[in-house]
């Protein structure tokens, strides 16, 4: 039977509440290169829970880190936007990866259990980071004019406030994406968010029983 890993996925949930508040509270330019650490770190744990041929995921850590390490470099020294985007856009696919190994293992689960929940929720943050990182690339690429009017300070805090706002579907209006790419990502992040919750969120909390206690068992024995 396909059990969750026990505790793994509840350490990746706090990895990603914890760089995402760093994010949120810390304005310096080298928060990227930290966040890309912590993803690739979050990589290697859903690696080692997603019950892949070790050769396939040694093959895939190999690759993940080799171009991890070239788009860290990137975002340290910054010498174009060009690079830089091309970071973002790395962290954004290295995100990608990891949500589909999560889901992937999530659906071999023969039981739903509190890890299970934590897998979904740690995948559901990591695609609001991830567009959030592919919002921060197209800025880059486009003369750095991403929102309409300038509204307020294009950096990672605004991009993920606009990309929680968007997979959520809060949609203030503070902030709304200046050309058609960015409208298109948007669209594609809302209803990403839409399908997520409803369909697989959904269906492990109606699914989800917590383990019966030793009375409950007890009582199963007489009836």
């Amino acid at each position: 039977m396909s059990r969750p890993t026990p505790g793994r996925y509840g350490l990746l949930l706090f990895l990603l509440i914890a760089t995402y508040l760093l994010s949120a509270f810390t304005k310096s330019h080298w928060i990227g290169a930290v966040q890309l650490a912590v993803f690739v770190a979050t990589g290697f744990l859903a690696l080692r829970s997603s019950g892949l041929p070790r050769r396939r995921a040694q093959l895939i850590a190999i690759v993940g880190v080799t171009a991890s390490a070239a788009a860290f470099g990137l975002s340290l020294t910054r010498p174009n936007d060009e690079a830089i985007a091309a970071a973002s856009i790395w962290t954004g696919v290295l995100l990608l990866a990891t949500v589909v190994v999560i889901v992937r293992r999530i659906l071999a689960f023969e039981t739903v259990t509190i890890q299970s929940i934590f897998a979904a929720v740690s995948a559901y943050l990591m695609i609001g980071l991830m567009f959030a990182a592919f919002y921060a690339a197209d800025y880059q690429l486009h003369g750095h004019h991403f929102f309409v009017g300038h509204e307020g300070p294009s950096n990672s805090q605004t991009f993920q406030y606009f990309s929680f706002t968007t997979l959520t579907t809060l949609g203030y209006g503070d902030f709304t994406a200046f050309d058609s790419g960015g409208r298109a990502i948007a669209v594609l992040e809302a209803l990403t968010g839409q399908i997520f919750l409803a369909t697989l969120v959904a269906r492990l909390v109606a699914a989800f029983r917590a383990p019966t206690g030793p009375e409950e068992d007890g009582e199963r024995g007489q009836g």
